[in-house]
């Protein structure tokens, strides 16, 4: 504790950066930040900005940076990012700061920031390009843990013949997170096809009865092949479970336990 308070009366360590490592948490006017999470779970902290003003999520995305060297933000809007950039422009212009509008992720990282890197690939499918926005989510998720992704879209059971010629690629890798809505048949017919673990991601595409991704989650959870299942919509959830698949992987490879505590 006397290096920490040396530290931080030398101006080495920042008050939430002490705070961080001896209590696991760091407090800033928006909230407290799990800084602990990615040593003690293994996989990044998410700042869902949706219910957060921007300002809040812009604090606690720096809260993140001065803790971590990261930042991952999910959900956010036009005016989260702007929010985001707005701030770090003005205390760390040297932080990268990248945004996917589309997907709605924002990804900072401090100048001296190294991202880790796991022996594990994981695919990201996606059925159709309405199914893009929690797959790319998912994707995010993986890369900033440190994961190889390799993505394969648009290779929905309404033209099969699409995917037949990626079957090559997809049981190359470790794992599939498959991104399906309407009934989500997708990760079904994956599972028979390939002897690779699939997480499959219902997507809330369709109308109709069942629509809103309900039929999508009721028929990947009644998968005659084995799958397993997130909630609707829930790219993040896919991402953390494929990551720590990724982690268990990494270790096993270079015989170690890895970085787990």
């Amino acid at each position: 504790m006397r290096e920490l308070l040396e530290a931080v009366a030398a101006g080495d360590l920042s008050p939430a950066a002490a705070e961080a490592r001896l209590a696991g948490y760091a407090t800033s006017e928006a909230g407290r930040f799990d800084a602990a999470r990615e040593r003690r779970a293994g996989v990044p902290e998410g700042i869902l900005a949706p219910g957060k003003t921007p300002e809040e999520v812009a604090d606690l995305a720096a809260t993140a940076v001065e803790t971590t060297g990261h930042a991952l933000v999910t959900r956010a809007d036009e005016r989260d990012v702007e929010a985001v950039r707005t701030h770090f422009d003005a205390t760390r212009p040297d932080a990268s700061v990248d945004a996917d509008t589309r997907v709605g992720t924002v990804v900072v990282h401090a100048a001296d920031y190294e991202c880790p890197s796991l022996d594990a690939r994981v695919g990201v499918v996606t059925a159709g390009t309405s199914d893009a926005v929690p797959a790319g989510e998912a994707a995010t998720v993986l890369r900033e843990a440190g994961v190889g992704v390799t993505r394969v879209d648009d290779v929905g059971v309404a033209g099969l013949v699409r995917l037949f010629d990626q079957l090559a690629t997809l049981r190359e890798q470790d794992l599939l997170i498959v991104a399906a809505g309407r009934e989500g048949a997708l990760p079904t017919v994956l599972a028979g096809l390939v002897d690779v673990p699939i997480v499959g991601l219902p997507v809330s595409t369709g109308y109709g009865h069942g629509g809103a991704g309900e039929a999508a989650l009721a028929g990947m959870l009644q998968s005659c092949a084995p799958v397993t299942v997130v909630n609707v919509d829930a790219g993040f959830a896919a991402g953390v479970q494929a990551t720590l698949v990724a982690r268990a992987l990494d270790g096993a490879r270079r015989g170690d336990e890895g970085d787990r505590v």
